[in-house]
């Protein structure tokens, strides 16, 4: 069963079986960080160092020099998930500010917007 619903953040859910597994803003479909935790996939993926992650799980946007590694796939202004180095998980969804390559030449800055975090209102929604 799937049901779609409308959030007053301009991001619409798709729950599969009662679970938020799909997002979408701004008309593009994205697995939510619970559809990334429960169906992982390698794809548009941000690696940041283990010092980053505190601050990505509060909602911190991506900076390059916690950056440690980025898929060749990540093109700006599309949404990727951000994952911790050393467990693989996704922590954060955003939108990259760059494509892959640039975003590895840049020595410091913000890369990403996070706009979805572990621990954020659509993280602690429950059916």
């Amino acid at each position: 069963m799937i049901e779609i619903i409308e959030t007053n953040q301009d991001v619409h859910l798709y729950l599969v079986d009662k679970e938020p597994l799909i997002l979408e803003k701004d008309g593009i479909l994205f697995p939510s960080l619970r559809g990334a935790v429960s169906r992982p996939f390698p794809q548009k993926r941000i690696v940041v160092d283990m010092g980053a992650v505190s601050y990505v799980v509060n909602g911190a946007d991506i900076m390059r020099p916690g950056v440690v590694d980025v898929t060749p796939d990540v093109t700006a202004g599309k949404p990727v998930q951000i994952v911790d180095e050393r467990h693989g998980k996704p922590l954060a969804l955003g939108i990259a500010l760059f494509d892959a390559a640039d975003l590895l030449a840049q020595e410091k800055g913000k890369v990403a917007r996070t706009w979805h975090h572990v621990g954020d209102d659509i993280w602690n929604l429950e059916f």
